[in-house]
């Protein structure tokens, strides 16, 4: 990564709570406390690093008209284990 290049924010999400599209959802305790700490705002197409314990991968947001949430797009081969978490 580059120095012009930031890294992701990071925000929790619960990997256990998907969609049926395999998307997580976005609304638990976890994540609107990590939203609200990093004074960040959902919008469509924002890419987010999301972790749960010691996994993270990069997500892509998207609203979900269905359910009336935000939701992120990942891809579950590339969950890899965190550094932190």
């Amino acid at each position: 990564m580059s120095n012009n290049e930031q890294a992701p924010p990071r925000v929790y999400a619960d990997f256990n709570n998907a969609d049926p599209f395999g998307r997580l959802r976005l609304n638990c305790h976890g994540t609107v406390s990590d939203l609200q700490r990093e004074n960040l705002t959902l919008k469509e197409n924002m890419i987010l690093t999301l972790y749960m314990e010691d996994i993270e991968c990069v997500g892509t947001v998207t609203y979900s008209q269905p359910e009336g949430i935000w939701v992120a797009i990942i891809d579950w081969n590339a969950i890899r284990e965190s550094g932190s978490g």
